[in-house]
């Protein structure tokens, strides 16, 4: 199964995408952990919650992907652990060493960034409305992608250009060389 992950910024369209992807793939999906942890545990977190927030996603990550092992085909995932890096240096000005060795760990076979020419929505576990600071992040995320070794494609546009935007690379992947 291919593990592809949707990063980027809050409310660009990450949860949206990787549903849509699910449903047109007929493949599994992983939420943002970090949304229901706020949910249950408040949204007043500190840098100690990003480590629970940051295990509590590989947990769930990996029950999902070990209960479709034998599914073929795709594993769509909404926000992986570079996401908890830049948040966590960004608020904090540090990230936990466990968040980094799981970034060196784990594996995954493409990466969607999303950009901030969604619009975005207020909802009570978002804190970025800031169209600057939006880019800022933007632009860390993109950094990331660029200096590392997995496939990444930037998503922009709106909700349908975005799905047909995806559902084109993905099958790109499966064409050989």
């Amino acid at each position: 199964m291919k593990k592809i992950v949707a990063i980027g910024p809050e409310s660009t369209g990450k949860s949206t995408l990787c549903k849509s992807l699910a449903t047109h793939f007929s493949a599994p999906w992983c939420p943002e952990f970090a949304r229901e942890y706020l949910m249950e545990n408040g949204t007043d977190y500190s840098y100690d919650d990003l480590l629970l927030i940051a295990k509590g996603q590989v947990k769930l990550e990996d029950e999902i992907y070990n209960s479709y092992q034998k599914h073929a085909g795709y594993y769509f995932i909404d926000t992986d652990l570079f996401v908890l890096k830049v948040w966590s240096e960004y608020v904090f000005g540090k990230c936990h060493p466990f968040i980094l060795e799981q970034i060196a760990l784990r594996k995954y076979d493409f990466y969607f960034l999303c950009n901030t020419d969604f619009p975005w929505v207020k909802d009570p576990f978002r804190e970025c409305p800031e169209e600057q600071k939006r880019l800022e992040l933007f632009h860390i995320y993109k950094d990331l992608l660029i200096h590392q070794n997995t496939p990444w494609k930037m998503i922009e546009g709106n909700e349908t250009n975005r799905l047909k935007s995806a559902i084109t690379a993905i099958q790109c992947l499966e064409k050989p060389l």
